[in-house]
Parts: structure tokens; C-alpha cells; sequence
């Protein structure tokens, strides 16, 4: 299997830039994206186990890989949920996959987005993760729109080595990540 093309970018680009930028010695000191989670609730899916199996086969056609059905931790009588149903669905994805996954999403997806202007840098969780929302499925090359029969959202987690949110910013940046003018607030 060959190597990635954003990998082969990260290993001779991004890692000389951040070893610069934040006067870092080691290579493997240097800031990195250990996986990608993609992740969709529906909380349809206790009246209607048949959406969650749409979700499912959408998430799989995105990523390429098949997602794990997430479970009611407890019940909720109000919303008629048992601990235990199904109510969701997450894929996670590394290497290989993952760079495949951020070409597809920086370059082909979120451009497709409409009156796309960016996505906000505020998701940082103060240990170099980032967390965005995608408000339509759709977006994505994979999705024939003739057969889409409910559109839905998802998640998407990039978790980092990355000591803070600054170095997150960076690797994510230079990674072709689209953000939104940063606000110096």
C-alpha cells in the first residue's frame, strides 16, 4: 500500500515548519494528528431504527470504513429511550484513512459547502484537540444527492499530540484547514 499523499506532505513540509515556528529540537516532538473521529447522533433513531441504518451506510461511504453503532448509556423516559438502543453512529480513523479522509475533506467537501466562509476556530479544547460540526452530509463527493433521503450532520474530532491550542492551530493550518480570520480576543 502507498503512502498517503498528505502524509508524504506532512513528513518533508509541515514537520520543518513547526520545528521553526515553535523551536522544537525533535521530530517527534513536532505536533501530529493521532486519529480522526466522525461522529452522528440521531436521535430519530428510536422510532425509526431504519435512519440509523442510512446514517450508518452514508458514514461508511464517507470514510470508507464501517462505523460502530454507539448505545444509550441510561434511559430517558420522556424521550421513550432504554438503556442500551442504538442511537448513533462513530467511525475512527488513522493513518492512512485519516490522511485520505482531511485530502477529501479540505480540498473537495468543505468547499462544496454552501456559502461556506470558513469554519470557526473556537472548537480548541485547550489540549490541542479540535471538534467542528458539518451541518449537511451531502457535501461530501462519495453522496449520490438522487438518493439521499434524509440529510443529516456529523462531528468531526481531529485529536493532536499537540501540547496546546496554539500548536493545534498550526499543524491544522498548515494541513490546508480552512479557519475563519482568527479573532486575537
Amino acid at each position: 500500500m502507498s503512502e498517503a499523499r498528505l502524509y508524504s506532505f506532512y513528513k518533508s513540509e509541515i514537520v520543518p515548519s513547526l520545528k521553526k515556528d515553535f523551536g522544537i529540537n525533535n521530530n517527534f516532538a513536532v505536533p501530529r494528528i493521532k486519529k480522526i473521529v466522525i461522529n452522528c447522533g440521531v436521535g430519530d433513531a428510536v422510532a425509526d431504527r431504519k435512519r440509523l441504518d442510512d446514517i450508518a451506510e452514508n458514514i461508511s461511504l464517507i470514510t470508507g470504513q464501517r462505523p460502530v453503532l454507539t448505545k444509550a448509556r441510561k434511559s430517558i423516559s420522556n424521550f421513550k429511550l432504554r438503556d442500551g438502543m442504538p442511537i448513533g453512529a462513530k467511525v475512527t480513523l488513522r493513518r492512512s484513512r485519516m490522511y485520505e479522509f482531511i485530502d477529501r475533506l479540505v480540498n473537495l467537501a468543505l468547499p462544496r459547502a454552501r456559502d461556506f466562509q470558513g469554519i470557526s476556530d473556537k472548537g480548541f479544547d485547550g489540549r490541542g484537540n479540535y471538534t467542528f460540526g458539518i451541518k449537511e452530509h451531502t457535501i461530501f463527493p462519495e453522496i449520490d444527492t438522487d438518493k439521499v433521503s434524509i440529510l443529516h450532520g456529523m462531528d468531526v474530532t481531529f485529536v493532536t499530540t499537540a501540547e496546546n491550542d496554539e500548536q493545534a492551530y498550526s499543524l491544522l493550518k498548515y494541513f490546508g484547514v480552512p479557519f475563519v480570520k482568527r479573532n486575537k480576543n
